[in-house]
């Protein structure tokens, strides 16, 4: 599925490879990854009431709608942690992971 945002501006070089929900997908060097997400067809979580998809609301770390994990469990916000080599990130809580 492709994403509903797109790159404007000269091409960009897509050089970091990672997977989000186990699929791969390409960035760009200094991306964030709700970037990589983004440009990949991502929605990272949808509203408790009614169910509408959800991705990034104040893109500054203030908020709580762009939350991710990696494989590994570890939670970050996807709006300021710069993408990199070989993540595998989740957006939804890995199995186990504390409510």
């Amino acid at each position: 599925m492709a994403g509903t945002t797109v790159r404007v501006g000269p091409p960009v070089p897509q050089d970091i490879r990672c997977t989000i929900d186990g699929r791969a997908v390409t960035a760009a060097s200094g991306d964030t990854v709700l970037t990589a997400a983004l440009l990949h067809g991502h929605v990272l979580r949808h509203l408790e009431f009614g169910g509408a998809p959800r991705a990034g609301f104040c893109l500054m770390g203030a908020c709580q709608d762009c939350w991710m994990w990696t494989e590994s469990g570890a939670r970050l916000r996807a709006c300021t942690t710069p993408v990199a080599e070989g993540m595998r990130l989740l957006t939804a809580a890995p199995s186990g992971w504390p409510a």
